[in-house]
């Protein structure tokens, strides 16, 4: 099986995403990107950076001068404040334009580090080195950057690609369940809006899966992979089809902001599909049957698709409040077959039923 995914766009962006059994071969990959870097600053979370940093500043201390910043686990850390203090070592350890930034760890610290590096002297290279089953699949493909500010999710961000995504398979042997589940929520969306055969490859394949035999979790990887690159190279800076990665998001950012972050972002989204596919039925582009089949299959996984203690008024709220919400409209992914997304404009007060259905009383 092929272990290179070339992601690629005509005076856009052009990178390799590789996957890879240990990080041995990171230099070398480095070293083809032909960059001028002297200095590499490895960003990460004290939980990653306790697990990786120094097997990868060992690596790289050969070439490079390297240095480490740490910043506290957690989705509460990825702000502007965690930015300005990656900023103030940066500039204290004299990284200029040339070096480069690396991305250890989950989507917290790439989404936090591709920000940092699109906005530091207005553009400096980073690469990715995604250590999650959720970040591997989804943040570290596709460009997106950016932090939450105040209550808002990912409402300050760039479009910025990085130079390489590094895949190191054996650090998912290190996720605890629950980060593995999160992981879930993404494939099992990727699957649906885009390739029903690899939905059932899942499905006839969920025990391999769910028990993280090797080859099973490197080919599932490797073709939400493909799909996410195939969507960003014809829509890199969402202006269309690329919407459909939102499948499941625009109940499921509400859900997880309101929930104060105690459910992971790979639950919210199977909480946000569940949403999702009972609209698409509600307006007959899903057949009920299928509608069932997604759901039993998420809870195989372990995803939920309900909450409690949340208000349905207070959900819509805050999905009109959400960045893709316009003039009390928003758009709205739903199936109109499994393997097949299709977008609609909709008035959020619309959703309520939708909303509704995966509430329960606490």
């Amino acid at each position: 099986m092929e272990n290179t995914l070339r992601v690629s766009r005509e005076h856009c962006f052009d990178y390799n995403i590789v996957w890879r059994d240990d990080f041995a071969d990171l230099p070398s990959l480095l070293e083809d990107l032909d960059l001028s870097a002297t200095k590499i600053c490895i960003v990460s979370d004290s939980t990653v950076a306790g697990l990786y940093a120094d097997e990868v500043m060992n690596i790289l201390s050969g070439k490079y001068q390297v240095n480490t910043f740490v910043f506290p686990a957690g989705e509460e850390q990825k702000t502007l404040d965690t930015v300005r203090e990656l900023y103030r070592f940066l500039i204290e350890k004299k990284y200029s334009r040339k070096d480069l930034l690396l991305a250890l760890g989950g989507g917290v610290t790439g989404d936090l580090c591709g920000f940092a590096a699109a906005t530091y002297l207005r553009g400096i290279d980073f690469i990715q080195v995604p250590t999650t089953l959720l970040a591997q699949v989804d943040s570290s493909v596709g460009g997106k950057t950016g932090v939450d500010f105040e209550e808002f999710k990912n409402m300050v961000g760039a479009f910025y690609q990085p130079r390489l995504v590094y895949m190191n398979m054996n650090t998912l042997n290190t996720l605890n369940d629950e980060l593995f589940v999160c992981g879930m929520g993404e494939i099992l969306k990727s699957a649906l809006i885009r390739d029903a055969s690899l939905y059932q490859w899942i499905g006839e394949h969920r025990h391999e899966v769910l028990n993280r035999q090797p080859e099973a979790l490197a080919h599932m990887i490797r073709e939400c992979c493909r799909i996410k690159s195939d969507v960003v190279e014809s829509d890199p800076t969402e202006q269309g089809i690329r919407a459909i990665l939102n499948f499941g998001h625009t109940v499921g950012h509400p859900v997880e902001k309101l929930m104060h972050f105690s459910m992971l972002h790979g639950q919210c989204v199977g909480v946000g599909m569940a949403a999702a596919v009972w609209l698409s039925c509600q307006k007959g582009l899903l057949k009920e049957s299928e509608m069932k089949f997604i759901l039993q299959l998420n809870r195989y996984f372990g995803l939920p698709d309900s909450v409690s203690g949340l208000d349905a008024d207070e959900v819509l709220k805050a999905m009109g409040s959400d960045k893709k919400a316009s003039d009390g409209t928003t758009k709205f992914i739903l199936l109109d077959k499994i393997g097949h997304a299709v977008v609609e404009t909709m008035p959020i007060s619309e959703l309520r039923g939708a909303v509704e259905s995966i509430l329960r009383e606490a």
